[in-house]
């Protein structure tokens, strides 16, 4: 399964979390600073939230969500 992080794609087998996507992203540092992620649209995900194929997901630096460039 294919997912977004930041615009980088990431291959994750079904049924892992965004915690997954955020490993496989490299950004294992921001999971233990409580960093805010957000769906495509702005809202917040939890760490354990379900991902599907094509999901993008952003990781926010401060409290103004970031999008990505397509």
């Amino acid at each position: 399964m294919k997912v977004f992080v930041n615009s980088q794609e990431v291959e994750l087998l079904p049924c892992m979390t965004v915690r997954h996507a955020l490993i496989g992203a490299g950004f294992q540092e921001k999971i233990s600073e409580g960093t805010l992620v957000t769906d495509e649209w702005g809202n917040p995900v939890g760490m354990d939230g379900a991902l599907d194929e094509g999901a993008k997901i952003i990781v926010v630096s401060g409290t103004k969500p970031r999008r990505p460039e397509d």
